[in-house]
């Protein structure tokens, strides 16, 4: 099969649905839908907290800590009273202020507004949910990346309907970057960098360069009439190419990529191609920068999980560990009849590498 796939130019195909001594479970609690982590690790190399709202998207923020690289997993934490009235996907990211060095964790709740909470004492402690700005969207954010002068940037999309307060279904998917001077606490106005009617782009995933020159930014193609598409930026995100389609191999939904130390990046998300055997499953893609910038097919496609759902899973969060450990996180319908819970599949590449 392996001979066969080389030949044939596609990704080489593994299972690990069934691998049971690779998979975690992070949270499950019965008769409640558990969906959509988001998680970061800390500079320790071992320390993972988990986000994730009780409820499909909207619904009260949970929270828990692994001390060891995701293995085992803390009750839920205490969090503000706050946090019971997200209304949308939350999303954790780790930032360092540019001019004081202090770092901190922001957690961002989407929707109008779209709001923030900051921790400075590693998760331990929270600030209430507060507004960001005027503004708001839908998966608030897509991703947070530091740029090379310490700035950051973060993108997300909207459909007119929650971007003001005055909302609006315009039918038009604009996505949206937004920069941070000072480390988090305060955000610049977002400026639109793609918007159309015909293409719907949205929810963004970022992985740098090895030369860290270039941005490429993964986007769901939600009208289901295209393939994903995918950007890329030479300036820091200042200009943008035009949208191109990635692979099929490639195409789904909220891609988290990261970069191993071989250089190969793994790139975790819900599979939707047109039809396919692991359409609406938690899948992962491995392949090189070479392949995103090409359009190649990548070298592996690995199922993480069967989902019993036709569609809903895989908002990912993925951490690489410092012995190259992969340590991928979603939500799903892993049991049937069951409402989905949180999952955790830890891997390295060399294993598949050895198959």
């Amino acid at each position: 099969m392996i001979f066969a796939a080389l030949l044939a130019n596609r990704p080489i195909e593994f299972d690990l649905d069934l691998d049971r001594d690779r998979q975690v479970t992070v949270d499950r609690q019965s008769g409640q839908y558990l969906g959509h982590p988001t998680t970061v690790l800390l500079e320790d190399g071992k320390t993972i907290l988990v986000a994730y709202p009780m409820g499909h998207g909207k619904g009260p923020i949970l929270l828990k800590r692994s001390l060891d690289g995701g293995k085992t997993w803390s009750e839920r934490l205490p969090t503000p009273k706050s946090w019971e009235t997200s209304l949308e996907t939350p999303t954790i990211h780790r930032l360092i202020d540019p001019k004081t060095k202090r770092k901190r964790l922001l957690l961002w709740s989407g929707l109008y507004p779209a709001r923030t909470a900051i921790s400075e004492d590693d998760g331990r402690t929270w600030t209430d949910l507060k507004p960001a700005g005027n503004w708001g969207g839908i998966v608030v954010m897509g991703f947070v990346e530091r740029l090379r002068n310490g700035d950051y940037l973060a993108m997300f999309h909207d459909d007119g309907r929650y971007f003001l307060e005055t909302r609006q279904q315009t039918g038009v998917f604009t996505l949206y970057k937004t920069v941070s001077r000072d480390g988090g606490l305060t955000w610049s106005f977002p400026e639109a960098v793609l918007a159309s009617s015909d293409n719907h782009l949205c929810e963004p995933g970022v992985v740098r360069s090895p030369d860290g020159k270039t941005l490429a930014v993964l986007l769901r193609e939600n009208s289901r009439r295209r393939n994903s598409q995918v950007i890329f930026s030479h300036d820091e995100g200042k200009s943008w190419t035009v949208p191109r389609a990635l692979p099929i191999a490639l195409t789904g939904d909220r891609h988290t990529a990261k970069v191993t130390k071989d250089g190969r990046i793994f790139i975790s998300f819900r599979d939707m191609p047109p039809e396919g055997k692991w359409k609406g499953d938690w899948v992962a893609w491995v392949g090189t920068w070479d392949d995103l910038v090409n359009g190649g097919n990548g070298q592996y496609r690995v199922r993480l999980k069967d989902n019993k759902d036709s569609w809903d899973c895989g908002y990912p969060g993925v951490e690489v560990l410092p012995d190259d450990t992969i340590v991928a996180t979603t939500y799903g319908y892993w049991d049937e009849g069951q409402p989905p819970y949180i999952l955790s599949v830890r891997l390295k590449l060399g294993e598949l590498n050895r198959n």
